[in-house]
């Protein structure tokens, strides 16, 4: 597993967790945050797979 890989895990586990305890308080900020780590965590291992697979070059065969 990347570090990449497993940053965007860590960050949407904390904000999973953050999102819940936020919701359980009745803290909006506590609430946010969460929400805005898991979306940060899903966008950070999103992104950069995306960029590699568009980035990608197709072998092209030219027949003579």
């Amino acid at each position: 597993m990347s570090w990449l890989s497993l940053a965007s895990v860590l960050f949407f586990i904390v904000g999973v967790i953050l999102f819940l305890y936020g919701a359980n308080v009745y803290n909006a900020f506590i609430g946010w945050t969460g929400f805005c780590l898991s979306i940060v965590g899903i966008l950070l291992y999103v992104v950069p797979f995306l960029c590699f697979q568009l980035s990608k070059k197709e072998l092209v065969q030219v027949s003579s």
